[in-house]
């Protein structure tokens, strides 16, 4: 029975409620997961409180030490961090690595928070007056993390968050949590005092508490935009911050110029990369005039055919299967919608089955042509590996496109045409663009967030719009009593 780890030590939820874990490239059973009750909650919430005045009187360089550590650790845990996603979530070991680098690079920047705390000063703003500004923690706060990157996502959340001073309470997802507890593990293992980070497993029970308590002072929340949605509207109504990350419908744009060998690869590694479920995967390509679909096109259909799916311990397996069986019939189901509908299907991966592995929710890649933006394949978020050609007849129309839809993720252009790149950066609508780079997801020392639909909130996450969420600016303005004349003064104040 996975348990939580609590002021920091693993407690064994006494709720009786539990769900069980599987392995998505078998089917099997793995492991329980036993779901917090309230109380449970409430108990990780409190230590987190007890712990917040100390933490936050911690000098941000020996914050930044533990950090360190903690970075040292990570490293040479990598591979067991990456088994542990891979058996829970069944994306292959390389893609699992590539995830626990990216949520490392985060720990990374947040080794540098005594620079990244420091205020700004001016010296006589006034007569004999000085004024200084401060960035300090808002206390406790937390994280609910989706299933997709169980361990990156914590990590560009909590690492900033602790470095600036607070204490932290963690909600992962259900499906694969063992990752995060192995994480917590060695976090603990770097030297963190006992509540400053602490994990709390369960349902939408325990994301309602969060949201409703009164301590906690902001949530970062990843996941689905009806999700986001609703951790936005009912944190903020409790008087929270709240940075809510959500869904995602990300098109690339192949203008004729593009290097079509170097489009296709970028679209593969983009579109079915960890099973399509990334809110930064490529789920439509917009190639501009006919001439340039039909070349894309006959480049993609032998790559999709030949794409090699497989369990984690395959070593030539490119992709694994989806997270769940609902997940699987799911997104059959909307390959069917998108057949039903005059969307031509060049690639259908439904019919896939590996030998040995049958009861596992594998999909193959599946490829559609001709996909008009009426259709619902091209309307709703998959989460999954199909691929989408929407053909735009100019540059114009697949501009005006992206900025139509209702998310604005990321996207990216191909093209060799710098004047094309620099006006499709100035003119989208979208939060993340990439040049001749499918998945434009920014370096550690950047930020991370989309627009419209794709975002709640007014923070993107990790980098400096992290450690600005995370911390609350205090001006001070000081003046000693040498430079204080007599009387009193009713004018309001001026320089």
């Amino acid at each position: 029975m996975i348990s939580n780890l609590v002021n920091g030590l693993s407690v064994a939820s006494q709720s009786g409620n539990s769900q069980p874990v599987f392995n998505p490239a078998t089917g099997e059973q793995v492991d329980d997961l036993a779901l917090s009750s309230v109380d449970e909650v409430n108990q990780a919430i409190d230590a987190a409180a007890a712990a917040a005045p100390a933490w936050a009187a911690t000098p941000p360089l020996k914050r930044a030490g533990m950090m360190f550590k903690f970075n040292e650790l990570l490293g040479k845990r990598a591979d067991d961090i990456a088994r542990a996603i891979s058996r829970e979530h069944g994306k292959t070991h390389d893609d699992a690595l590539g995830e626990v680098q990216r949520g490392k690079e985060v720990v990374e920047y947040a080794c540098g928070i005594p620079s990244l705390l420091k205020g700004e000063f001016s010296r006589n703003v006034g007569p004999q007056i000085d004024s200084f500004s401060d960035r300090q923690p808002l206390g406790v706060v937390a994280g609910i993390t989706p299933f997709n990157f169980p361990a990156m996502v914590p990590l560009w959340m909590y690492p900033v968050a602790v470095a600036c001073g607070n204490t932290f309470i963690l909600k992962p997802s259900e499906r694969d949590p063992s990752a995060v507890n192995l994480i917590a593990e060695i976090f603990h293992e770097a030297g963190f005092p006992p509540g400053v980070l602490n994990v709390v497993h369960g349902d939408k029970t325990a994301v309602d508490t969060i949201l409703d308590s009164p301590i906690i002072q902001a949530v970062s929340f990843v996941g689905s935009t009806p999700i986001a949605e609703y951790v936005y509207q009912r944190g903020s109504a409790s008087g929270k911050r709240v940075q809510a990350l959500g869904g995602a419908k990300n098109h690339m744009v192949v203008l004729p110029d593009a290097d079509m060998q170097q489009a296709a690869e970028a679209l593969m590694g983009a579109g079915y990369g960890s099973a399509g479920e990334r809110c930064m995967a490529i789920s439509v390509a917009v190639p501009v005039g006919e001439k340039t679909a039909d070349q894309l096109v006959e480049k993609l259909v032998p790559m999709v055919e030949a794409l090699k799916v497989g369990p984690a311990d395959d070593a030539d397996a490119e992709m694994g299967p989806v997270i769940t069986r609902d997940a699987k019939e799911r997104i059959s189901g909307l390959i069917d919608s998108g057949v039903n509908q005059g969307a031509e299907l060049l690639v259908d991966g439904r019919s896939l089955s590996l030998q040995g592995y049958e009861n596992g929710y594998f999909l193959g890649g599946s490829l559609f042509d001709k996909v008009t933006t009426e259709m619902d394949i091209y309307k709703q978020e998959i989460f999954g590996p199909v691929l989408s050609v929407v053909r735009a007849n100019d540059y114009s129309e697949a501009v005006d496109m992206i900025n139509r839809h209702e998310y604005g993720n990321g996207t990216a252009i191909f093209t060799r045409d710098g004047d094309a790149a620099r006006d499709f950066a100035d003119r989208i609508q979208i939060g993340m663009v990439g040049v001749n780079v499918p998945i434009p997801v920014p370096v550690a020392y950047h930020s991370f967030g989309g627009w419209k639909r794709s975002l709640f909130g007014d923070h993107s996450i990790y980098g400096p719009e992290g450690v600005h969420f995370y911390t609350r600016l205090k001006t001070i303005t000081a003046r000693w009593p040498s430079g204080i004349k007599d009387g009193a003064a009713y004018a309001f104040p001026t320089t």
